[in-house]
C-alpha cells in the first residue's frame, strides 16, 4: 500500500507540474502575441510597404528592410538547403560511420549552438573585410552557416527513420545508390526536409547580429546585393532603441511582420507536405 501511494503521489506531482509548466509557457506566449498584434496593427498603414524607412519624426515605411530580408534570407535558405540535404544524405547514407562522419556531426552540432554573432564575425573577416565593404552576400553566407546545421541534423535524422527496405528494394531493381536515395528515399522523406528548413528559415528569419556585421544597414532601397542592405531585425534593433515614437512604431511593425513570415511559410509548407503525402 506504501509503495502504491508513493508511485501515485509521484505521478500526480509530475503530471502537475507539466501542467504547471504547459501553463506558464502558454501564458508568456499568449502575452507576447497580445503585445505584438496590439502594438504592431496599431503601427501597420499602406506606406509600411511603399516606402523607405525614414528619419526621425518624418514618414516612412519598411519597403527597403522588407526587400532586403526576402533577399538575404532567399539566398541564405537556398545555400542552406542544398549544404544541408546533401550533408545530411552523405552522414545518413554513405560516410556517416567512418571517422570522417563522425567528425562532420561533431562539428555540425558544435555549429548548432554557436553564437550567431560569432558567425557575423567569421563572415566579416570572411566576406566584408578582404573586398573592404558590407554586402548582401555577406548577410545572405552568414545567415546560411545559421541554417545549415540545422537542415543537416535534421536531414540525417529523417533519413535514418525511413525503413531499409526502400533501400534494398531500390537496389534490387537495378537502380544505382545515387538513383535510390533520390528517387526514393528522397521522395518518402519530402515532409521531414521540409520541416527541417522551415526549421532553418524560422531560426534565421529575426538574427540581427550576425546582419550588423555583414549587411550592416541601408536607410534607402538597395536591390543589389553586392551593396549594404537594410533588413527587418536590423531596424528592429535600431527603432526600438531610439527615443523617437515613430521609430517605436515601425520597430513592432517589423516585429509583427516577420512573426507574420514564419506563420505564413510555416502555413504554406504543412499544406505542401500534406499535399504531397495524398498524391
Amino acid at each position: 500500500m506504501n509503495r502504491t501511494f508513493r508511485r501515485k503521489a509521484a505521478n500526480i506531482v509530475f503530471v502537475s507540474l507539466c501542467v504547471l509548466a504547459t501553463v506558464v509557457s502558454l501564458v508568456a506566449l499568449g502575452l507576447i502575441l497580445y503585445s505584438l498584434f496590439k502594438n504592431g496593427f496599431g503601427a501597420m498603414n499602406p506606406h509600411i510597404f511603399t516606402m523607405d524607412t525614414p528619419a526621425p519624426d518624418s514618414e516612412g515605411g519598411l519597403r527597403n528592410a522588407i526587400y532586403g530580408s526576402i533577399m538575404m534570407c532567399g539566398v541564405g535558405m537556398i545555400i542552406a538547403l542544398v549544404v544541408g540535404i546533401l550533408a545530411g544524405t552523405w552522414l545518413a547514407e554513405i560516410g556517416g560511420d567512418t571517422p570522417y562522419g563522425h567528425a562532420v556531426r561533431f562539428l555540425n552540432d558544435v555549429l548548432l549552438s554557436a553564437p550567431s554573432i560569432l558567425i557575423g564575425l567569421f563572415v566579416y573577416e570572411l566576406l566584408v573585410k578582404p573586398f573592404h565593404g558590407f554586402s548582401g552576400w555577406a548577410g545572405a553566407v552568414a545567415l546560411s552557416i545559421l541554417a545549415t546545421p540545422i537542415v543537416t541534423r535534421t536531414t540525417e535524422d529523417i533519413l535514418n527513420l525511413q525503413p531499409n527496405a526502400l533501400r534494398e528494394a531500390g537496389m534490387a531493381l537495378g537502380s544505382s545508390q545515387f538513383t535510390t536515395i533520390r528517387k526514393i528515399i528522397w521522395k518518402a522523406a519530402g515532409a521531414g526536409l521540409l520541416t527541417g528548413g522551415l526549421l532553418g528559415f524560422a531560426r534565421i528569419s529575426g538574427e540581427t547580429a550576425p546582419l550588423l556585421f555583414t549587411a550592416l544597414n541601408n536607410q534607402f532601397f538597395e536591390g543589389n546585393l553586392a551593396h549594404p542592405m537594410s533588413s527587418l531585425p536590423v531596424v528592429m534593433f535600431n527603432m526600438a532603441l531610439s527615443p523617437y515614437s515613430d521609430w517605436n512604431k515601425l520597430a513592432w511593425a517589423a516585429a509583427l511582420l516577420v512573426a507574420v513570415a514564419v506563420l505564413i511559410v510555416n502555413i504554406i509548407g504543412r499544406w505542401l507536405a500534406r499535399e504531397k503525402q495524398q498524391h
